[in-house]
């Protein structure tokens, strides 16, 4: 681990934005070497496994609270709204976190592969969860890094090995739950198609017995089962989406309150005011000035770790 630390910090050091975010030119692979936490980040998670190498992490799920440390695997098995706050940091050992996102094509190819002795019942469904990160992990973790400086290797040997990370992870700790994300017929990809949706079109009002459709299930299952899997209702989780975009719209773009309102879809200002400021905790104007102020030029690195599933 300390080895790949090193190249973390290193590759970081020259490629990081101000918030400690690192993109790699290597598809869904991403990395943060934090000094200075910069308090709550609001994401909606795509599925992903996070590598923490040093530091700690605590992850808000709806109405639980996660703290990863160092040594743990996170492993986030659906599209979920997650409030992340770094917790240890320090410029002698600041957080460090590599994050890759899953690749559903593989993890279902290599779950039927492999098969599944007990499907699981809905109430044993769970999307946030972690292990102790194994040394196979860590390897794989270690030749995408590699990847970075030999573009020309990347297309050869990416998809190697992306496919033996889906394979140690399936055959880990957690194995049977990405096992039932992957099942075609299962509640959680059922529900990844209405989730889907909700994403594409959250500006929209969108009836609730669409989703339900596309999720092959009656409403008083679909909202059972979304909320179980969520922590939140389907108003809410798009209420997450409009207000998350419309803060990057406001610190980005330069939206005004109002206009960045009702381009994510909102009829009413007074009512995203209301909504903005119980999410974040202050009103829009005060949460951008206030992230203006300390952030200096990285308001845009903020974004861009909160848009991008950072580690």
């Amino acid at each position: 681990m300390d080895a790949l630390k090193d190249v973390v910090r290193n590759y970081a050091a020259h490629h990081a934005n101000n918030e400690g975010l690192a993109l790699t030119p290597v598809p869904g692979l991403r990395m943060m070497c934090v000094e200075s936490p910069p308090g709550d980040l609001h994401s909606i998670y795509r599925p992903l496994v996070c590598l923490v190498l040093q530091g700690a992490k605590r992850m808000t799920v709806g109405r639980e609270q996660h703290v990863f440390f160092a040594g743990q695997s996170v492993i986030v098995s659906a599209d979920m709204p997650v409030v992340g706050r770094i917790v240890q940091a320090s410029p002698d050992e600041p957080y460090i976190a590599i994050a890759v996102e899953l690749e559903m094509a593989t993890l279902r190819e290599l779950a039927a592969h492999l098969g599944d002795s007990r499907a699981q019942r809905p109430s044993e469904i769970r999307t946030l969860f972690s292990e102790h990160t194994n040394d196979a992990v860590l390897d794989c973790a270690m030749r995408l890094m590699q990847l970075i400086d030999r573009p020309d290797a990347m297309p050869l040997l990416r998809p190697g090995i992306m496919r033996e990370l889906h394979y140690w992870l399936l055959s880990g700790q957690h194995g049977r739950a990405l096992r039932a994300l992957a099942a075609p017929d299962g509640h959680e990809s059922r529900l990844a198609a209405a989730i889907a949706i909700l994403r594409e079109e959250y500006r929209s009002r969108i009836p609730v017995e669409r989703l339900a459709t596309a999720a092959a299930m009656s409403l008083t299952a679909f909202y059972k089962h979304f909320r179980h899997m969520t922590s939140l209702t389907p108003g809410q989780y798009q209420k997450r989406l409009r207000l998350i975009e419309a803060r990057r719209l406001m610190l980005e773009e330069g939206f005004s309150a109002s206009s960045a309102a009702f381009e994510v879809g909102y009829e009413s200002v007074s009512q995203f005011t209301r909504e903005y400021g119980r999410l974040f905790k202050a009103s829009p104007k005060r949460s951008v000035l206030r992230f203006r102020e300390t952030s200096g030029n990285g308001a845009e690195g903020l974004l861009q770790a909160e848009q991008a599933n950072a580690a």
